[in-house]
């Protein structure tokens, strides 16, 4: 266990993906984490400022005894890593989402708890400042709340091929929608009652039991509703690919998108500049630039990150959090089982 705020973590990092990436980088010029290894399983192009770096088995990278174990590989790998980790004692920070079913989700939060060691799942934008005030001006303009929210992404090349392998294990709204699921949470503070999901087979070069656009239409228990829209591929739309916005009996809130950018590349997912306010009456609408406090990906991770670090070394209460990731990874599960046997599921 650490025991000093001024200690410097011992991390290893599992996966060098576009996410793995990120997140070694924003280590690398952490000043609050040294890394002692790579696992690197799929031939990539590292980052020159990565190349330095021991690559590692995970076994030879748990014999080190590092503090925390950064798992950012594709999902169905996960829980078993993230288990892996745990019993030799180290702390986790694992990609979202941190399994592909609840019963595997429950028994890692069960493992770290026993452990005595922190797990914390990928919600970034929990530590995004656009969406940090986008929830804070929502609360303020319901009960009921309605809340749309997509992510579309028209990916070809090399981008294509990464969500070809997403979608061999997992759905777009599985992947990305616990982000927003969790936004829609926070907001409506009531109970989630019943969700239903729908998809479509838009590319013969994925399996025949895959869906490669999808979305779920989320209902609580106050009256409140939330829709969530996923695509990827080349066939995907870029006509209103960036819908974050919610509406209130006293007005509408939305986020609107940054500089433009390829809807494929990370930076695209998390621009966001200007928070637009409309209320139901008065002066009419209003923005607030954010460009300022805009972080960019890497950003982002540092912010995790630093997140991580705290709950490390004050020992805090990584409870909350995970009970939402939970419920999060819960709806999304459930809009995909609602997808594939045509039924709205109850929660």
């Amino acid at each position: 266990m650490v025991g000093s705020e001024s200690r410097r973590l011992r991390v290893v990092v599992v996966g060098l993906g576009q996410m793995g990436q990120s997140h070694a980088l924003a280590y690398h010029r952490s000043k609050d984490f040294d890394i002692v290894g790579l696992i690197i399983r799929n031939p990539v192009q590292l980052d020159a400022e990565l190349t330095g770096y021991p690559r590692l088995e995970l076994a030879a990278a748990l014999s080190l005894k590092p503090d925390l174990v950064a798992v950012c590989t594709h999902a169905e790998s996960h829980a078993p890593i993230a288990h892996r980790a745990i019993a030799a004692g180290a702390h986790v920070f694992v990609e979202k989402p941190m399994a592909l079913t609840l019963t595997e989700a429950n028994a890692l939060v069960e493992a770290a708890r026993l452990a005595g060691v922190k797990l914390v799942s990928g919600h970034i934008l929990r530590h995004h400042p656009a969406w940090i005030a986008l929830i804070d001006e929502a609360k303020r303009l319901g009960p009921p709340f309605v809340m749309r929210m997509n992510l579309n992404q028209r990916s070809s090349g090399s981008a294509w091929d990464i969500h070809r392998k997403l979608l061999r294990t997992t759905s777009p709204t599985v992947d990305c929608g616990v982000h927003y699921v969790d936004v829609m949470l926070e907001i409506a503070q009531t109970r989630p009652v019943q969700v239903r999901g729908m998809g479509v087979r838009l590319s013969q070069e994925i399996a025949p039991d895959s869906v490669n656009y999808s979305h779920l239409q989320l209902l609580f228990e106050c009256g409140s509703v939330g829709w969530y829209e996923a695509g990827w591929g080349p066939m995907i739309s870029e006509t209103a690919h960036f819908v974050k916005d919610v509406m209130g009996g006293r007005g509408s809130v939305s986020l609107m998108e940054g500089a433009a950018r390829d809807p494929a590349d990370l930076e695209g997912h998390v621009s966001a500049s200007v928070l637009r306010l409309c209320p139901a009456a008065g002066t009419g609408q209003s923005s607030i630039d954010m460009a300022m406090d805009e972080p960019g990906h890497l950003g982002l991770c540092a912010l995790e990150q630093a997140h991580v670090y705290r709950l490390i070394v004050e020992n805090g209460d990584a409870e909350p959090h995970l009970k939402c990731d939970l419920q999060s990874l819960e709806i999304v599960l459930a809009a995909d089982r609602s997808m594939r046997e045509g039924c709205a599921v109850d929660l």
